[in-house]
């Protein structure tokens, strides 16, 4: 899995811009993106999601790394003792 970081931004009714930014675990892009929309438009209310829609949602999404199996195992082994 690689972990990404996805920014969102829009301009609400009172001309001030919202921004969040979200970090998810996808095996790509696009299902990142997906994954973070979905989690992000959840938690906007009602007027928000309407402002969104009428001035456009920006999305900039960048790779944070990967996590890859062999990793995880020695961090759980560590772990262990």
């Amino acid at each position: 899995m690689k972990t990404f970081d996805v920014q969102f931004r829009f301009r609400d009714r009172s001309e001030e811009t919202v921004e969040s930014t979200v970090t998810v675990q996808a095996s790509s892009l696009p299902g990142a993106v997906a994954k973070a929309a979905r989690g992000f438009v959840k938690g906007l209310d009602r007027k928000q999601r309407f402002d969104m829609n009428k001035n456009g949602l920006e999305i900039t999404a960048k790779s944070g790394g990967t996590t890859t199996p062999e990793h995880a195992e020695t961090s759980k082994e560590t772990a262990a003792g």
